[in-house]
């Protein structure tokens, strides 16, 4: 075919071709050296192939230094599932083992696969020959490259200590930690031998980015109107791993401020430590919410990416200018409210990184409770699950559930500012913010006292190198009047598309959702939001 030629590009297609009849059964498989021939405007590439025979997968066994029973280390193992000869199957085996004996401290272990071919039968056993060396111990931990992050902030999140044994998960394990501070843009580890021959020296080497950030965003909707809304943060304060956030929303119906603050190593201990405070002016289109208000909350480690949090917030909101036209229930609210509050919440969070993740979960469950002196009274419970799953050509897609009830306490308010409404970039997009909810007995709008969601996203790396994903969704929920009156034939749906882009200048998400059972008065036509972001 015509084109232009590029040496290094054939050389990786013939490599390409290589692996490919290895990973086939073919393990004498020779793929030669591209010929090139040029003729006037063209070139004409010929890849001479010697397939051999195709040879399936025979016996499977371990030998050498076993620390564990051969039965246990060939269950770890996947070639003997194989139905013919699989080269990348067998690396993938040896990175197994080798994880099973760096586990315990066999940091040099060595895994040799032998193959001995049966030429007749064409069948290859496969004996995954094991030397483990010595087992190692950490002499010394060296951190490099971090010029404004502290040593003993990296340090916490490694999960390895200097004179015990070493392990590779841990170290996978504090990779992954230090990644998803997202304090670095790369963190690299090499080991060196340390003052004895079971020593040795761990070199983790990062290279730091801003950890500051400005954010800002705005849309249209019919309920907000038009809006912007914006924040400035530091999530690594003065390297001491601090995280500190002023968010701000104006428009024409909402005025938010909210000052946030958190340590998470109290007195250097795994137990975070925050606050929050408030100014919210909320006009709804029957009233207006005024609200003051703060937190103080604490979270601690339970086991491995589970986290449980604990905290206390005190609210005061004043309803007024309550018109005619407003729901009882809104009626009964006018005057000022005060609302004491405590919630607990288990959190299990292992994904690879908090924007545009490839893998892993963040599932949570809360329950808050109000009625701690106060007006307000009620029980309010959340569950929600996240997943992202590897899949082809490096696309990825998500899975979310999320549901909730909200149960009024005898003798108290459950106000509707409490209520769950769906609807807006973060819920069921494509409608306008709180627009999926309830009507009373006069065709008001009024929250649920439960609701379920559910999200797919397709992630597409469109731009591998610039971080630029598109995504594909489907989205559906809806609210309900009491958790038995729950029921899955009734969600509303949308669908849609976006891009999401870690751009220099930090994270922007743009997404257009349309509602796929339009009510009437409801758009037919896609609606566009947008979040963008700045570092500095």
């Amino acid at each position: 075919s015509s084109g232009e030629l590029n040496r290094d590009d054939l050389n990786q297609d013939a490599a390409r071709l290589n692996a490919f009849y290895h990973t086939k059964g073919h393990i004498q498989a020779k793929v030669g050296e591209p010929e090139v021939v040029f003729k006037d405007n063209w070139i004409d590439i010929t890849i001479k192939i010697e397939e051999g025979p195709r040879y399936k997968v025979g016996k499977v066994t371990a030998s050498g230094d076993l620390i564990i029973p051969v039965e246990k280390i060939l269950e770890k193992t996947k070639i003997g599932k194989e139905t013919y000869c699989n080269r990348e199957v067998i690396r993938s085996d040896i990175l197994t083992l080798n994880d099973i004996y760096s586990d315990e401290g066999f940091g040099y272990a060595e895994v040799n696969p032998i193959l001995t071919k049966d030429e007749k039968n064409l069948t290859a056993d496969i004996n995954y020959q094991i030397s483990k060396k010595k087992q190692m111990y950490i002499e010394k931990i060296i951190i490099s490259g971090n010029t404004t992050t502290r040593d003993k902030v990296i340090r916490r999140e490694l999960d390895v200590y200097e004179d015990e044994l070493y392990s590779g998960s841990k170290v996978k394990r504090g990779i992954r930690n230090l990644k998803r501070l997202d304090y670095f843009k790369d963190v690299k580890v090499d080991t060196a031998k340390g003052s004895g021959d079971d020593k040795m020296i761990l070199k983790f080497e990062v290279d730091e980015k801003p950890t500051g950030q400005f954010s800002f965003g705005g849309g249209y909707s019919s309920i907000e109107k038009a809006f912007i809304m914006g924040s400035v943060s530091e999530r690594n304060l003065f390297g001491r791993g601090q995280i500190i956030q002023l968010k701000g929303q104006i428009g024409s119906v909402t005025n938010r401020y909210t000052l946030s603050f958190t340590e998470p190593y109290l007195f250097d201990m795994p137990l975070s430590a925050g606050f929050d405070v408030y100014n919210w002016e909320v006009s709804y289109d029957t009233y207006d919410r005024y609200s003051k208000g703060g937190a103080v909350r604490f979270g601690y480690p339970v086991w491995d990416y589970t986290r449980l949090y604990l905290s206390y917030g005190y609210d005061i909101s004043d309803i007024e200018n309550v018109t005619e036209e407003a729901s009882d229930l809104v009626k009964d609210m006018e005057g000022r409210y005060i609302t004491s509050s405590v919630t607990s919440r288990l959190n299990y969070d292992s994904r690879d990184r908090m924007f545009n993740p490839t893998e892993g979960g963040d599932h949570s469950i809360s329950v808050q409770y109000a009625g701690i002196g106060g007006d307000i009274g009620f029980v309010k419970y959340i569950a929600e699950i996240g997943q992202y799953v590897p899949l082809f050509w490096g696309t990825t897609g998500f899975l979310h559930a999320r549901g909730g009830y909200v149960k009024e306490n005898p003798d108290k308010k459950l106000p509707d500012y409490e209520r769950f409404y769906l609807g807006g970039m973060n819920s069921v997009r494509g409608f306008d913010w709180q627009d999926i909810s309830l009507l009373d007995e006069n065709g008001d709008q009024i929250g649920g006292t439960a609701f379920v969601q559910f999200n797919v996203e397709y992630l597409i790396p469109l731009i591998k190198e610039a971080g630029v994903v598109g995504v594909l969704f489907y989205d559906t929920g809806n609210v309900y009047e009491g958790y038995d009156n729950i029921t899955l034939n009734n969600l509303r749906q949308s669908a849609g598309y976006g891009f999401r882009w870690y751009s220099p200048m930090g994270p922007i998400r743009i997404e257009c959702g349309y509602i796929l059972d339009p009510k009437d008065g409801e758009s037919k036509s896609g609606k566009w939001e947008f979040t963008m972001g700045g570092a500095f």
